[in-house]
């Protein structure tokens, strides 16, 4: 008889995990589709918000990534982790300014998330990088600081300059960025603008340092 119960709880804890491997599944792929519905769903019923996929991103990260406005706005609501970071240390905040995704970023400065990311690259220098301005400027009124540097010891202005998007060399240089920084190699923004070709952005950076 003891046999007998064994076996029954074996085979009853086989099948519940499963299915809670099956829910897993699905949750991912409803995530990373943006399915805001499903996975509130799946949420609701029990599953973590915090669930991370294969690759160590958690569920507000993969929607951040994408720019999933919808699902951001669902996970926040069931109080998904803000600082949470994947593999590479990266936030939910810092893969939404990478992709430009504006309004995945508003929402989550106004949710509390940490414009200074002290681990590595920071979401200003994504923003920078990429040459995306919105995020940039919802970043820098949320206090990111516009001359910290990231582990290729770069300002955000370098990054900028080396963008094809002068815009965002224009709010970094209304945001008072110092454009005589210099880097581990000992080259400025200016340097950094040259090295593409971007003799527009060199000019400007030029003309804010005065004469």
């Amino acid at each position: 008889m003891k046999t007998l119960r064994l076996l029954v709880l074996s085979t009853c804890l086989a099948a519940t995990s499963g299915v809670l491997g099956a829910a897993y599944d699905d949750l991912i792929n409803a995530a990373n589709l943006g399915d805001a519905r499903t996975v509130a769903a799946f949420v609701d019923r029990g599953l973590d918000v915090n669930s991370v996929d294969p690759r160590g991103e958690t569920l507000l990260i993969i929607a951040s990534r994408a720019g999933h406005l919808d699902l951001v706005k669902a996970l926040l609501d069931r109080r998904a982790r803000l600082e949470a970071v994947n593999a590479v240390g990266e936030t939910a905040l810092a893969v939404a300014a990478y992709n430009g995704h504006a309004e995945v970023v508003d929402l989550l400065l106004a949710k509390g998330a940490d414009p200074v990311n002290t681990q590595g690259w920071s979401a200003l220098h994504y923003a920078a990088m990429q040459g995306h301005s919105a995020p940039l400027k919802a970043l820098i009124a949320r206090g990111a600081p516009v001359d910290a540097l990231a582990p290729n010891g770069a300002t955000a202005l370098m990054l900028a300059a080396r963008s094809n998007n002068i815009d965002t060399v224009r709010v970094l240089l209304a945001a008072r960025a110092d454009a005589r920084v210099r880097g581990r190699d000992g080259e400025t923004a200016i340097d950094w603008a040259l090295k593409v070709g971007n003799t527009d952005a060199a000019a400007l950076i030029r003309k804010s340092m005065g004469p």
